[in-house]
């Protein structure tokens, strides 16, 4: 009889979980990609433009703080919630997140066990110097002038979130592709698994030969790939949860 999610999680130690946007739907917050998705009605601002031209900047803090004053208030979720009881149960060797949302982290996430692939919205992060503090001020000032806000040291601020064409953070990767090599299953969740070079994480432990399993209600870039050891179509949130309740309660 064929595997089912329970039996993968019952018998698995260290698992590498990766999110992506639709374990953050049932939480009011949209997904970025597919149908309804941001980017099916706005262009993202580019990383070379924010840079250079003070119209994109503008742009792009008046994009963020569209979606911050609409998803301030935005709570952990029963996904994120099972992903932290299958850490407290000793069964979590990375959680690697493409959301900057933040809710990983409130629901209780450990430090340790977390890497925000493409950073954090919750940070305003100086482009010259580094220097990070909450984004709250920069969305003060920034609703007050209208003008892109700026660091102490005369640099741009951005939010600490990886923007198109910015490159990810090495020592993110490092770490997200040494949890890749050493756990012993590999469950990806919500992501439609698009995005490049964050998709190679969760194939590069399946190349390895780990067990991979996908939870996505619409189709992923991976779904055709003869590594995938599981794929379920449909919410996430109902068919994680019932699975981690079942191993962690002993059914």
């Amino acid at each position: 009889m064929p595997k089912k999610l329970a039996d993968w999680l019952r018998e698995s130690r260290r698992i590498l979980i990766f999110t992506g946007a639709g374990i953050s739907t049932p939480s009011g917050i949209p997904a970025f990609r597919g149908k309804g998705g941001i980017w099916t009605t706005r262009q993202p601002v580019y990383y070379q433009d924010f840079m250079e031209r003070e119209a994109a900047r503008t742009e792009y803090w008046e994009y963020k703080l569209e979606m911050w004053e609409a998803h301030v208030n935005a709570k952990p979720n029963v996904i994120h919630q099972s992903i932290v009881r299958l850490e407290q149960a000793g069964k979590v060797k990375l959680v690697v997140t493409q959301n900057i949302d933040g809710l990983h982290r409130a629901a209780g996430t450990s430090e340790e066990m977390l890497v925000e692939i493409h950073g954090t919205g919750s940070l305003a992060e100086c482009q010259i110097c580094g220097a990070r503090n909450p984004v709250e001020a920069s969305f003060t000032q920034f609703k007050k002038t209208r003008q892109p806000p700026l660091c102490e040291c005369g640099g741009f601020l951005k939010s600490a979130t990886i923007s198109f064409g910015q490159n990810l953070r090495e020592p993110d990767l490092a770490r997200a592709f040494a949890a890749a090599n050493a756990c012993d299953l590999v469950i990806a969740l919500g992501s439609t698994l698009s995005v490049s070079p964050a998709n190679t994480i969760p194939l590069a432990a399946a190349q390895a030969g780990v067990p991979y399993i996908i939870i996505n209600r619409d189709g992923t870039d991976h779904d055709c790939l003869p590594q995938v050891t599981l794929r379920l179509t449909g919410n996430v949130e109902d068919l994680f949860p019932p699975a981690v309740d079942n191993i962690l309660s002993g059914d």
